[in-house]
Formats: C-alpha cells, sequence, structure tokens
C-alpha cells in the first residue's frame, strides 16, 4: 500500500506499514492490515482489507443494519419495566433467568447478558 507521503494529519509523521490495525465493530475486535503514521499514529486500511473485515463482520451476523425497535416504558411498584421484544429474545435464545449488567452511556442505556 506504501504511500510515501508525509502524514496529511500532522504534517510530521510517515507512513510505515503494520499488521495490528485494531476495528471495533459492535464490540468484536478485527486486527487488519494498513499503515500508521510514525509521529501521530493515525491509521489507515486498504479498501481489500476493509472488504475482508466487511465480509467477516457479516458472516458472524454484526454488520449491516442494526436492529431497531420501539417500544414504551411501563412503571410498575418495583420502578421502570422495558419488555424484550420475542424477535430479539428468539435471537439471542434468553430463557427469562440470565443475568444482565445495565449501564448506561449518555442517554443509551445498554444492557449486556452476563
Amino acid at each position: 500500500m506504501k504511500l510515501n507521503k508525509n502524514c496529511k494529519i500532522c504534517n510530521k509523521g510517515t507512513w510505515t506499514e503494520v499488521n495490528d490495525i485494531l476495528m471495533d465493530i459492535e464490540s468484536y475486535i478485527f486486527i487488519v492490515k494498513g499503515e500508521r503514521c510514525t509521529e501521530c499514529g493515525e491509521e489507515i486500511i486498504n479498501e481489500q482489507e476493509g472488504q475482508k473485515m466487511i465480509n467477516m463482520a457479516k458472516k458472524i451476523g454484526v454488520w449491516g443494519t442494526p436492529l431497531k425497535l420501539y417500544r414504551k416504558l411501563s412503571r410498575s411498584a418495583r420502578g421502570t419495566v422495558l419488555s424484550i421484544p420475542t424477535d430479539i429474545e428468539k435471537e439471542l435464545k434468553l430463557k427469562g433467568n440470565e443475568a444482565v449488567a445495565i449501564s448506561k452511556s449518555g442517554k443509551k442505556i445498554i444492557i449486556e447478558i452476563e
């Protein structure tokens, strides 16, 4: 891929080939080849490496249109309730007795099955 140019981000470093660029897709880490600036650490991957990563992400089901369903919250005596839709329940093979971790990131609620 050799760019043979100075980095356009920092204008100091040069590009060097690496094979340890980490890409995160839906909490799955992919390690790809590319180039990294020797000064600022900016990383780029070529189209072929990007396509390999996308194909693998598609195979494991983490690439494409994210599943986004809309529901209303309900109140109960013990707090606010959110029902998990049956299509998500089936896809994750939930039985209803799983332990979950609940956290927030800005205005997002993140629910992870332990």
